[in-house]
């Protein structure tokens, strides 16, 4: 009997399929929806570092002559985030039965690892750390951005139990020898990879604002590739692909390049969560017709541990392929 159960970051998933971190896993309602839908786990909307921030720097200005108060709104204000997050962790957890993953989106090193103690002790079934940063210092030291990968992870896996999964940024000049320092580190997962604010220019009103803020099938090929990558070199840690799972064929791919799971949005908010039941029978039904019986008959398949895929994954240069253009 055929079967899409997965198994990634130690947890037991129906379906390869993981809803990502978005406006809609915030609602119970759902988050339910997609249990109902088949979704394999669900990334709870990420608490993020730089909203805590904004939030405090808000109330900042009217209580600069107030040291005091300003001491007591800005941890009110902080405690109170976090503390609507952990409410909408237990209440997941107590109303679905596929896992609940929390987030936090950071970019610095600080007081991460005291809400993940939170997060855990809400119910929370792993935690997945979305480092979002970019690098642009003048004074940049080669390597400083990875280490604030290394010790956030570090921080973080001291004081939890419950599965870290660390989502990282296709920013990262060796995907391949960060991945493995953050496994010996503590991770148990990673996901490939975060997405930036799309930046575009309105060049009438002079601003910034946001082009498609939806992925497509044409932004899967960085992920597979470095998936493809990284399940060969680093194989002890499973991977999960993000960004541009437009259907079940995309995810077949991703699981071929060796990903276990995938982390969708785009399609699902675009679709709805009728998406994941269709897409889960497709995969089903592509298994039969090519005989395999489980998702691990066929995960990696197509990874660089074979000279000849990895010839192809690891190609930097399409100039032949131009050639053959007329």
């Amino acid at each position: 009997m055929s079967t899409i159960n997965v198994n990634f970051a130690g947890l037991e998933l129906k379906s390869p399929i993981i809803v990502g971190s978005c406006s809609q896993t915030a609602s119970l309602a759902k988050i339910q929806e997609f249990e109902k839908a088949g979704a394999g786990a669900v990334v709870l909307k990420s608490l993020f570092e730089e909203s805590i921030t904004r939030e405090v720097a808000a109330h900042g200005s009217t209580l600069d002559e107030h040291p005091e108060a300003y001491d007591y709104i800005s941890s009110y204000l902080s405690d109170k985030v976090v503390s609507d997050y952990l409410s909408l962790i237990r209440e997941a957890k107590s109303k679905s039965s596929i896992p609940i993953i929390a987030s936090i989106a950071c970019h610095t090193d600080g007081k991460w690892e005291e809400f993940a103690t939170q997060i855990e002790a809400a119910g929370a079934d792993a935690l997945e750390l979305n480092v979002m940063s970019l690098c642009t210092r003048k004074s940049y030291t080669l390597g400083d951005f990875e280490r604030t990968h290394e010790a956030i992870v570090s921080n973080v896996s001291s004081k939890i139990k419950i599965p870290l999964i660390v989502k990282i940024g296709s920013n990262i000049s060796n995907p391949v020898a960060l991945v493995d320092s953050l496994y010996a580190r503590g991770a148990k997962a990673v996901v490939l990879f975060n997405r930036f604010y799309p930046t575009d220019i309105d060049i009438d009103k002079m601003s910034f604002t946001m082009s498609n803020s939806f992925t497509s099938s044409s932004d899967l090929s960085q992920s597979i590739r470095w998936a493809g990558i990284i399940s060969a070199s680093v194989p002890q840690i499973p991977v999960a692909v993000s960004g541009g799972v437009e259907g079940w064929t995309e995810v077949v791919k991703s699981i071929l390049s060796g990903a276990t799971a995938v982390e969708v949005v785009s399609s699902i908010m675009k679709n709805g969560p009728e998406w994941i039941t269709r897409t889960n029978e497709a995969l089903s039904a592509w298994q039969k017709e090519k005989g395999y019986e489980a998702i691990n008959s066929y995960k990696g398949k197509m990874n660089a541990s074979d000279p000849e895929h990895a010839d192809r994954l690891m190609r930097t240069q399409f100039l032949k392929y131009f050639s053959e253009i007329h």
